[in-house]
């Protein structure tokens, strides 16, 4: 499945559900709760939520399954797990993909 260049995910109603689990699964993985986070997002087959997916992987150390969640997500692999929590919030945070 391809996604668009910039679909917008948070429009209203079970999106704003959507969008708080999203920020609820990133204040896990900032503190570093992967686990917690990946309760979140598993069976969330949203490209936002695959890509957030992804990142749990990186930062349990899973690197294989990081790789097949990024793919999930129609993003690039990037190993840095720092980087993509960044630019995953501020995606999160804009409501915008």
């Amino acid at each position: 499945m391809a996604f668009r260049a910039r679909p917008k995910f948070f429009a209203a109603g079970r999106d704003r559900d959507i969008r708080m689990s999203l920020e609820a699964a990133l204040e896990h993985l900032a503190e570093g709760r992967w686990q917690a986070a990946h309760d979140i997002v598993h069976g969330d087959e949203s490209p936002l939520a695959c890509w957030t997916h992804a990142v749990v992987h990186l930062q349990e150390g899973d690197v294989d399954n990081a790789r097949y969640w990024f793919g999930r997500a129609g993003r690039r692999f990037s190993a840095d797990a720092k980087a993509e929590l960044a630019a995953l919030t501020a995606t999160v945070a804009r409501g915008s993909g």
